[in-house]
């Protein structure tokens, strides 16, 4: 097998004042193992602990509060037992020398009435998804969302304040804000799920305003050397949501904001997450990445090779990979020794139990 240790992508690096292994981020994956109350579970003390090789793992998604769930069997971080359920898991990833980010989580329309307590989603209009939702009876349609009066938005803006304070008191080394795939803060960014007529609607800088109140928010709880932001400007995944009409600028400004806070990193997502690498005509993830002074994550269907070419070409600091970590809990080490990717079949991708998530050996047979 070929001997990749020197792979300059495999090489410990700093991200902020944080010394990492190497610069594989772990991506967040949604596995729907948590309880009704948004607790995760025990093992994913286990789970997370042996992918604790990356140079930074970003959890699965975490919802904010109630509101925020848009899936089945998703965990929380809005109350003191789901604080008490990741802290163990966050002190397993740290006994194994590694770095655990919390990932926070509105999903805004993209839910449905069954997981929202029989209420219609809240979004920033009343605009109807594709598709369908995931509920503890199965896939149902998704409904027409409720629109966001303008005086309900400071209460989620506190909702996001309280699940970073809580995030800190788990012990996580630091928050990334989900600001991609139609979830509730890009329906906020994108012109084409923001019909509004308020202070949070209609120019760039009013549909830009409501996600950066958050990540103010969040900020003050951590600081902005600990606060990374995700975005999609090219992603119509999940609810087959048109781009913003300018992508480029409306992005680029929401770029430009966050560099001049400070913040530590942005998480690219470089086309269409499961499907393609593929940009949309006029989207440029390197010229957004030019426009951002920290860090660069970039995501999307990398190998190590790909990774590689990028970083030498100075278009991004950091990769992150999903799917490859389901199966391959030592994902590190088997690129680095040219080991085989082994593949997880998608009927342990979402619910279940240990079996299919935690379970998985590494090369040498062990877990």
């Amino acid at each position: 097998m070929p001997d990749h240790s020197a792979s300059p992508v495999l090489q410990p690096t700093q991200l902020g004042d944080l010394a990492l292994k190497n610069r594989i981020v772990m991506a967040p994956l949604t596995r729907s193992r948590s309880d009704d109350d948004g607790i995760p579970p025990a093992f994913a003390a286990d789970y997370y602990a042996q992918r604790a090789n990356a140079g930074l793992i970003i959890s699965e998604a975490t919802n904010i509060s109630p509101q925020a769930i848009g899936y089945a069997f998703t965990p929380g971080i809005w109350n003191d037992a789901q604080v008490a359920a990741w802290a163990p898991i966050v002190q397993a990833v740290h006994d194994e020398g590694g770095l655990i980010f919390l990932q926070l989580w509105h999903t805004g329309r993209i839910s449905h009435p069954d997981l929202q307590g029989g209420e219609p989603p809240v979004a920033p209009s009343a605009i109807k998804p594709v598709g369908q939702a995931f509920t503890k009876a199965g896939m149902k349609d998704h409904v027409t969302p409720r629109a966001l009066e303008t005086e309900e938005v400071a209460a989620i803006v506190e909702d996001y304040r309280r699940a970073a304070t809580n995030a800190k008191a788990a012990g996580f080394d630091g928050v990334e804000v989900h600001s991609a795939n139609n979830y509730l803060l890009e329906q906020f960014v994108r012109d084409s799920t923001n019909q509004r007529t308020d202070r949070y609607g209609g120019s760039i800088e009013n549909r830009l305003r409501f996600p950066l109140e958050v990540i103010d928010a969040v900020v003050g709880v951590w600081g902005a050397n600990r606060v990374g932001v995700r975005l999609s400007p090219a992603t119509t995944q999940p609810g087959e949501t048109p781009l913003d009409s300018q992508v480029m600028e409306t992005f680029g400004t929401y770029v430009d904001e966050l560099s001049k806070r400070g913040l530590l990193y942005v998480h690219d997502i470089e086309g269409v997450t499961q499907q393609t690498r593929d940009a949309p005509d006029g989207v440029d993830f390197a010229a957004l990445r030019r426009r951002f002074g920290g860090a660069y994550i970039a995501n999307n269907q990398y190998t190590l090779e790909l990774a590689e070419q990028v970083l030498a070409a100075g278009d991004a600091d950091l990769f992150s990979m999903g799917r490859p970590f389901i199966a391959n809990p030592d994902l590190v080490d088997r690129l680095r020794t040219g080991a085989p990717l082994a593949e997880a079949p998608k009927q342990y991708w979402y619910g279940g139990g240990s079996v299919g998530y935690s379970d998985w050996p590494s090369i040498d047979g062990t877990r």
